[in-house]
């Protein structure tokens, strides 16, 4: 550098400010008679061919002399390059140029470099040798220009600049200037329009982070989350560190057109070889473009076929070239080899930025206002979620309008989607197959945000291939699977809404879907379904009573998918009729109806399309009325158990028992279940809840794969024996069965069973001796039983392994007398709940239960002692133990207490309780000490006085 730089000019941020400085990078300022077709020629090209926007004054049209064209493509300019040179200070529009780029330094903080070509810098400064005897002459005729002029050479030579005497030659200048330049513009403009994005310098970070080391790099993610604008940012920020660049946008919509591809192609050799009389030959072009340093980016891609078309392979490109592809389609990413870590997945705007974004166009102000719009603003922002196109959409439409309209507008939102952000959306929707848009649009309206392998299961059994279809999905940006459940933007719940609502606008019962309150009452009520309606999901909460008739269902004949349900589960069944006739039940694989009025199902269900029936707090007695579907229940299940016993045949059990999900919750009348039920196949969960005319199940002749029932409230005294056969059974809820009197031993035998709720079963006094048989289990709740001892079998005992995976232990309310002397040996045992029983005293292996946090003993009045506990135990409750005396053993623990209750414990050694004190208020003292200097290491700049963080109580 030929000198240190004079102080910087104030106002830093002046340049952001001036709504002009983006048109051109580079202002070049030299004396064109002696550098313009040499050093000067040659800086423009280098500088053009780095992707700086450079002005050179022979761009002005012939005959203009300097003028307001020229000042404003200095004040236009966000770097002046000053190339000094012998004669510079001899030409007035030179000095001129130099004086308005010196202002625009003061008032713009433009960035000014000079470079002293074959010319010292001293002697600019100084005005002195050849070129003060230049600038003399020109003094002479304008005297009064003389002094600004020479103030103005003064300044510019002590800025940090470039002399050339110090170079071996001209290409070593140009490109040292050149690295300069590019540096300088990224620190003062990052990135383009950068006072119009919001939320983009993390994302950017993250994105050249992965490019640092990745040849290829996809950018994935929905329509309108931002995947060009990030792409483009990105591109104009480092494509000049490359020898040749191009950004391809909307390829899809692009190779759509008829020769569109083959356009694409030549745009990108053009631009990329800088030739723009490329010779149309691909290979030829390819193996230019694998000399060089590139740097491309193809927006929006589809498909493998656009990639392999516009750039080969990777394989052709340097190891410092870099390709982006910004796509909705995850799998086109995959196909092209790019790794799952070189993915980079667009996410939507979190609030704060969201509310910026959205502030900016509805307010043209980066805030919401602080009066009347702020609440209808966050009703929009919460709409759009995040995605920048919607925010950016509603905010110019809603810009200058009045709060009248505003409310309008919102009402109409909720109803329907604003056409501009639906086309863009709807993209996504249109490049699926037709059966991945039933899927689509199934889950749309009937299933966001339930659990994927029952969404699969319905799907197969209405005979699509869901597993290969969601998976397409997701890869397309449509859905998201989380904690295995199926869920997906709100924007695009809308969007697939929409297009069932566009199937016929004026007639729902015209319409695939229904779930739109409002419109399933017109269907219903004036029985206007036709054959088009393929499922219904109705929330009765929010109608009034409707009397169906008969026939509502006949004329749909493709249902597959009816859901009456009350969200409030305090209801009653508003859908009334007296009977059903006709086929409308004959494809319907998911069936709930709360409060379903029948007795037995419809007669034309099909037994075998069934994946999942549902009826809680319905009046149904049995499954099916007649003897005909009963036994074809039957005739189905033993058919294909006699099949089995042959050879197992995967197209055959494609036809039967897809039942999954039996859900007959409250319903009061049912008395039997079929005998089969436990051989269903595929049923995993069965809900009896509440049907508290239920005495006995069927025997299980069979093995089953039910993991969850539940049984609770009903009338059930004794489970079959039988049991054992459902191996893969993990949850068993028969709270408040009060006639279960015991249960079988072979229900030790389950090796899958986690948990068993018998809480309230008042009959049942005993539990198998067998019970440390069940190594899975991690939860046994038997609060208010009649049970007085505890299994010896829990713990390690002879030939039993005990229960070593249990967690939880309520055994409240039960009149125990006696625990287990091994009961420590439950290593895993975290919750021990024992209140309201009889014991005097506790098994002095408690003290082995190092994980045990919660013990309850309230209530048990006749505790007389308690032995030393574990160190970890965070929580004991022992209040109203009127019978104890000492806890000899009792020390406050070393991990923050959180709860200590030793309320109305009259005989409690006094001495003990002070005991209890000290210890607690020493504990206290330590805690606090050792918070007061975590405070003062982390220079906290307020100190309060330290205190205890948690409540202990004694």
């Amino acid at each position: 550098m030929a000198s240190s730089s004079s102080s910087r000019p104030s106002s830093s941020l002046s340049l952001i400010n001036n709504p002009r400085n983006n048109k051109y990078d580079v202002f070049l300022s030299f004396r064109g008679e002696e550098t313009r077709d040499s050093f000067t020629s040659h800086l423009y090209s280098a500088l053009c061919q780095t992707n700086i926007e450079t002005f050179i004054d022979d761009q002005l049209v012939r005959g203009n002399e300097i003028s307001q064209s020229l000042l404003d493509a200095i004040e236009a300019s966000s770097i002046s390059v000053i190339v000094f040179s012998e004669g510079y200070a001899s030409s007035r529009w030179c000095l001129d140029e130099l004086l308005k780029i010196l202002d625009c330094r003061k008032e713009y903080a433009q960035i000014v470099i000079p470079v002293f070509y074959r010319v010292d810098p001293s002697h600019v400064r100084k005005q002195i040798e050849s070129f003060g005897v230049s600038f003399s002459k020109l003094g002479e005729r304008f005297p009064d220009k003389k002094q600004r002029w020479s103030s103005a050479l003064t300044e510019a030579a002590n800025l940090s600049g470039f002399d050339s005497h110090v170079f071996r030659n001209e290409s070593e200048l140009i490109k040292t200037v050149v690295d300069e330049i590019l540096e300088r513009l990224l620190k003062v403009a990052p990135f383009d329009n950068k006072n119009q994005l919001v939320g983009v310098e993390s994302r950017v970070e993250e994105i050249e982070s992965l490019l640092a080391a990745a040849p290829i790099l996809g950018i994935w993610g929905i329509g309108g989350v931002g995947k060009t604008t990030i792409a483009r940012v990105i591109f104009n920020k480092i494509s000049r560190n490359f020898e040749g660049s191009c950004f391809l946008q909307n390829v899809r919509e692009e190779s759509q057109s008829p020769g569109g591809l083959a356009r694409l192609q030549q745009k990108l050799f053009k631009e990329v070889l800088k030739d723009v009389n490329v010779i149309p030959d691909i290979d030829f072009n390819i193996r230019r473009l694998s000399r060089r340093k590139v740097l491309i980016v193809l927006d929006d891609v589809t498909s493998f076929r656009q990639i392999k078309s516009l750039i080969r392979g990777s394989d052709w490109f340097l190891p410092e070239s870099r390709i982006i592809l910004t796509t909705r389609d995850q799998q086109v990413l995959k196909n092209w080899v790019v790794k799952e870590r070189d993915i980079y997945e667009m996410k939507v705007l979190e609030h704060n930025h969201a509310l910026e974004l959205f502030s900016r166009h509805a307010f043209k102000q980066n805030r919401l206002p602080e009066v009347g719009y702020k609440e209808l603003s966050e009703v929009v922002i919460n709409y759009a979620r995040g995605v920048p196109l919607a925010l950016e959409i509603l905010g110019c439409y809603l810009f200058g309008r009045e709060k009248e309209v505003w409310e309008s507008a919102i009402n109409k939102l909720k109803r329907i989607p604003n056409v501009e952000i639906q086309n863009v959306l709807k993209v996504s929707f249109d490049d699926l197959d037709d059966e991945e848009k039933d899927i689509f649009l199934d889950i749309v309206c009937f299933f966001k945000g339930k659990d994927k392998d029952f969404i699969i299961k319905f799907l197969n059994a209405c005979g699509f291939d869901a597993q290969i279809g969601i998976s397409d999905l997701v890869n397309k940006s449509l859905i998201v699977i989380r904690d295995n459940g199926i869920t997906m933007h709100d924007l695009l719940q809308e969007m697939g809404r929409e297009i069932v609502r566009q199937e016929s606008v004026k007639i729902p019962g015209e319409r695939s879907r229904l779930w739109h309150h409002e419109d399933i009452i017109e269907v219903l009520t004036f029985n206007t379904g036709t054959e088009k309606v393929e499922g219904i999901c109705l929330d009765m909460s929010r109608i009034k009573e409707i009397h169906l008739h008969p026939d509502t269902f006949t004329k749909m004949r493709k249902l597959r998918f009816l859901k009456f349900y009350n969200s409030k589960d305090d209801g009653e069944n508003k859908c009334k009729v007296s009977y059903l006739v006709g086929p409308g039940f004959a494809e319907v694989s998911y069936l709930h109806w709360y409060g379903y009025p029948l007795k037995s199902l419809p007669t034309n269900i099909h037994p075998e399309k069934l994946v999942s029936i549902e009826m809680p707090h319905g009046n149904i007695q049995q499954l099916w009325d007649s003897v005909q579907h009963n036994g074809k229940l039957k005739q189905i299940i033993s058919r294909a158990s006699n099949f089995f016993t042959k050879s197992p045949n995967h197209s055959l059990t494609l036809h039967l028992d897809k039942l999954v999900n039996l859900n007959l919750n409250n319903c009061k009348s049912l008395r039997i279940l079929p005998p089969g039920i436990f051989r269903l196949e595929f049923l995993k969960e069965l809900d009896l809840w509440g049907c508290s005319k239920l005495k006995t199940l069927p025997e299980i002749s069979s093995a089953g794969n039910i993991e969850v029932m539940y049984l609770n409230g009903t009338a059930i005294e004794e489970l079959p024996s039988s049991i054992e056969c459902l191996s893969g059974l993990s949850a068993l809820y028969l709270d408040h069965c009060k006639r279960l009197k015991s249960l079988p031993s072979s229900l030790c035998k389950l090796k899958s069973l986690n948990s068993i709720y018998l809480r309230w079963c008042s009959s049942l006094k005993s539990l198998p001796n067998e019970l440390g048989n069940l190594e899975a289990l991690n939860s046994l709740n038997a609060e208010g039983t009649a049970i007085r001892e505890v299994p010896l079998s829990i713990v390690r005992l002879n030939n039993f392994d005990g229960l070593q995976n249990l967690t939880s232990l309520y055994l409240t309310d039960c009149g125990i007398t006696e625990l287990p002397e091994n009961l420590g040996q439950l290593s895993l045992l975290l919750e021990l709940y024992l209140e309201k029983n009889n014991f005097e005293r506790l098994p002095e292996s408690i003290i082995h239960l190092s994980k045990l946090a919660y013990l309850k003993l309230s209530y048990c009045e006749r505790l007389q002692s308690l032995p030393k506990l574990p160190c970890n135990l965070s929580e004991l409750d022992a209040h109203h133990c009127t019978a104890l005396e000492s806890s000899p053993g009792l020390v406050f623990p070393s991990r923050d207490p959180q709860y200590f209750d030793l309320r109305n414990n009259l005989k409690l050694d006094r001495n003990e309780i002070r005991e209890i004190l000290e210890d607690a208020q020493q504990e206290i003292q330590v805690m606090a000490i050792a918070r007061w200097k975590q405070l003062q290491e982390k220079r906290c700049c307020r100190i309060s006085r330290p205190s205890c963080q948690r409540e202990e109580v004694v």
